[in-house]
């Protein structure tokens, strides 16, 4: 049973009595191969729900808003808007998708750098009051088109700037300044939202600094009269329990010192990654391949294949879903489908292509795995962050998928198919 990709409706395969994750991709490579062995992705709305479970086990005190940036699959904003999450958007798109599913004006966030004016009025509206904004000139746009909005300043972190070329925000220095334009134009200013990045490798150094700062600028903003009490802490969540929790430590000590619960600060963040990237794999085929007698450095291959590297082109590459290799990401190496490697098979240095012949159309430069064949099929975990715009936009066929054991779980969350998910009809999956 084919679920569809993206429509106004989605089907769910229901999987009962033991059937897993595997089996409906292995089914779905069956039906691929008798046909075009198209590319295709298989979403897993239980695995939404676990993170969601994770979540609010791990840090209940922060209120998840997700960006809708990191996958704006309707599917995926169905489900978060129905576990009563709230959401970040940076454009007019993104804001009425959040809008028809239900979300309250109250519950979303207008971000992004430079907003357009079109996205500034719609905001206004729709009623949208919660805008974050960066710098002066922002400030006297929305003070024009949205005088009843109430802001969260974008403050600029060492952790942000360390990353990027280019920073956005505005400085411990600059925000007296700031706060007291708004004061002068009439504007609410309502909270502070930061960014620390999820390769920080100090989580400690970076959200102390951070948190400290935002402390600063409650303070500067109670003094002119305005009421503080949003905090947002941004993103920087993987995905990973472990990193949640090493978050966490951090945070909860600064939170309590900054933050207490006493002092009526609703303080937010943006697990996007964290949320949707487990759910998504995408599944892809090998279309043709070359041997290469070179050696790369840094690789250790295994006894008798010293020499032996093999060129894989996919059916897939950076022009599709794998479009955030351009951006600079790096794309984790996949598994081979039904291939159980063991102690004594070789592995060797493997590099995978799209299908174009563009140089840049490299996806992962250096890997090992088994030899493999034209028409075997590969597996690529976590691709749920990667934006579905690409995968709806070349076409490839989504499947969602949930347990039982997930979907009852869904349920006692307040989850039915009747009301909060009307958009979705549930089928069982047939091996």
């Amino acid at each position: 049973m084919k679920g569809l990709a993206d429509k106004p409706s989605y089907t769910i395969e229901l999987l009962e009595g033991g059937v897993t994750l595997e089996d409906v991709i292995d089914g779905h490579i069956c039906e691929q191969t008798l046909v075009e062995k198209s590319a295709f992705v298989v979403g897993d709305l239980g695995a939404i729900m676990q993170q969601h479970v994770c979540w609010q086990n791990v840090v209940p005190q922060l209120q998840p808003y997700y960006p809708v940036k990191c996958n704006s699959s309707p599917a995926v904003i169905e489900v978060l808007a129905s576990l009563g999450l709230g959401f970040v958007c940076t454009n007019k798109a993104e804001v009425s998708l959040v809008l028809e599913h239900g979300v309250p004006p109250e519950n979303i966030i207008l971000s992004g750098v430079c907003k357009q004016l079109a996205h500034i009025k719609h905001a206004a509206k729709n009623n949208i009051q919660h805008l974050v904004c960066e710098n002066e000139a922002e400030l006297t746009k929305i003070s024009r088109l949205h005088p009843n909005a109430k802001l969260l300043l974008q403050l600029s972190t060492k952790a942000q700037a360390a990353e990027t070329s280019m920073v956005f925000g505005f400085s411990l220095k600059s925000c007296r300044h700031l706060l007291e334009a708004a004061k002068e134009l009439g504007v609410q200013v309502v909270g502070v939202t930061f960014q620390i990045p999820s390769t920080c490798q100090d989580l400690q150094e970076a959200y102390t600094h951070a948190l400290s700062d935002a402390r600063c600028v409650f303070d500067m903003g109670a003094d002119l009269g305005f009421d503080m009490n949003i905090l947002d802490i941004g993103g920087g969540f993987t995905g990973s329990e472990f990193q949640l929790k090493q978050v966490e430590s951090a945070v909860r000590p600064l939170l309590d010192a900054y933050f207490s619960p006493l002092s009526g600060v609703q303080v937010l963040a943006q697990p996007g990654s964290f949320y949707v990237a487990p759910a998504f794999s995408l599944v892809v085929n090998v279309i043709d391949k070359k041997v290469v007698t070179s050696q790369w450095d840094g690789l250790a291959p295994s006894e008798n294949n010293e020499d032996t590297e093999f060129l894989y082109h996919m059916n897939e590459g950076v022009y599709g879903p794998f479009s955030r290799k351009l951006l600079g990401n790096t794309i984790a190496a996949p598994s081979a489908h039904k291939h159980v490697l063991n102690a004594e098979e070789a592995v060797y240095p493997s590099s995978l292509w799209g299908p174009s012949l563009d140089q840049l159309d490299c996806v992962v430069e250096r890997c090992l795995l088994p030899e493999l064949s034209v028409g075997d099929w590969l597996l690529f975990s976590n691709m749920g962050a990667c934006g579905l715009e690409e995968l709806s936009s070349s076409q490839l066929p989504i499947y969602y998928t949930v347990s039982t054991c997930d979907w009852y779980e869904m349920q006692e969350a307040g989850v039915a198919l009747d009301s909060a998910m009307k958009n979705f009809s549930m089928v069982q999956y047939s091996v």
